[in-house]
């Protein structure tokens, strides 16, 4: 930080570092302009790139490792969506314009904390309150509506600060303003918190959900798919959480993939999580083994969380699923289109029909026939085929 000269570390990494949480993003604020902030760090050999010059903003890599570095700065002119900005050296007018107390912290290299909104004994006390103003610091970005929930899902206890929840309520309608990616970032965000359904549940009370998600949403699913996730070690899945909210309907799916525009990988599991086969209550061993065959091990696994957590019983089976769906070894179907066609059966759709009616033997069987076993029965299924 000396290039930078009085340059303090600013926002989640002092807050994490306070909390004894490990620090995973630093921000740097300096007082001097961007162009300022360039040239003295490529001074020192230091690479640079400019990720959002025109608000402030530059990164620094050092080692493996990136910084961003942000003038100080203060909002002239605001839509809700985006802001224009002027520089400024007042560390207090760059605070203020920060939408959280616990966000409007500084730390010098030394470790002397600014605090000009009491950050720290929000931060201490669980409260998650707006820096001055909560309506216009929602007024001037909407997505603040958002990250409130978020950060009370992580960082607060107890009920929601009662000015910035009726602000947030109020201007619910703004969400619409805003790009679908910025809102999926920060619920996805929020549904990976050690426990995101209060929140959300306030959410729902107050119609702001309604305007992320259509339709009916289930809580109690993911209440209770949280509650199975720390009991058992599971890490916060985002999209798994995500689909315990939703109905079980290829609809729902589709619709809140829409809404919040989810890269294709996300859609598809979200679509195979929630669409095709219901498990049973119970399973048998074979059973087991049959779908994870036609499923795949993750989807296998993510329909047996939903369906535990929809009816909270037979903690000890579905456990035992899991685990085997973390060992499974895909067994290899042996035969292939050649083979049905080297048997005498023509090119065309018959050849797909019967490999499958062959393959469903297979699984039915529990995979146990060999290669040879397989051709005999490839061999029976084009004989009763014939006219």
């Amino acid at each position: 930080m000396a290039a930078l000269g009085d340059a303090r570390f600013v926002g989640g990494a002092v807050r994490d570092a306070l909390l004894g949480a490990p620090v995973v993003d630093i921000d740097i604020a300096v007082p001097i302009v961007p162009a300022e902030a360039l040239t003295r760090l490529r001074a020192r050999g230091i690479k640079v790139v400019e990720t959002g010059f025109d608000y402030g903003t530059v990164t620094a890599f050092l080692g493996h490792h990136a910084y961003e570095v942000t003038s100080l700065r203060r909002d002239v002119e605001t839509d809700g969506r985006h802001a224009k900005v002027v520089f400024t050296d007042d560390w207090a007018a760059d605070a203020a314009r920060r939408d959280f107390t616990i966000n409007a912290l500084y730390a010098s290299a030394d470790g002397e904390i600014f605090d000009y909104g009491g950050g720290v004994d929000d931060l201490m006390g669980g409260k998650v309150r707006f820096m001055g103003e909560a309506r216009l610091r929602i007024a001037e970005d909407y997505l603040r509506i958002l990250r409130l929930f978020r950060f009370h899902a992580w960082y607060g206890r107890g009920e929601l600060d009662p000015e910035g929840l009726r602000a947030a309520a109020d201007a619910k309608a703004k969400l619409k303003a805003l790009s679908a990616e910025r809102v999926a970032k920060e619920l996805l965000r929020l549904l990976e918190a050690p426990s995101p359904a209060p929140v959300l549940r306030v959410m729902a009370a107050t119609g702001i959900l309604s305007e992320l998600l259509p339709g009916a949403l289930d809580l109690l699913r993911l209440k209770r798919l949280v509650e199975i996730g720390a009991d058992n070690d599971f890490s916060g899945d985002a999209i798994l959480r995500l689909a315990a909210l939703l109905p079980d309907n290829a609809d729902a799916a589709r619709a809140a993939s829409d809404a919040l525009k989810l890269s294709n990988a996300d859609r598809l599991r979200l679509e195979q999580a929630l669409v095709g086969e219901i498990l049973p209550d119970a399973l048998s061993a074979k059973q087991a083994r049959a779908l994870l065959y036609r499923m795949g091990a993750p989807t296998f696994r993510d329909k047996v969380l939903l369906h535990w957590a929809a009816h909270l019983k037979g903690g000890g089976a579905w456990r035992m699923l899991l685990e085997m769906a973390d060992n499974w070894q895909r067994p290899r179907f042996a035969l292939t289109g050649r083979d049905v066609m080297a048997a005498g059966v023509p090119q065309g759709p018959d050849v797909g029909r019967i490999l499958a009616q062959v393959e469903d033997w297979w699984v039915n069987e529990d995979f146990a026939a060999d290669e040879v076993a397989l051709r005999e029965r490839l061999k029976a299924v084009i004989d009763q085929d014939r006219p």
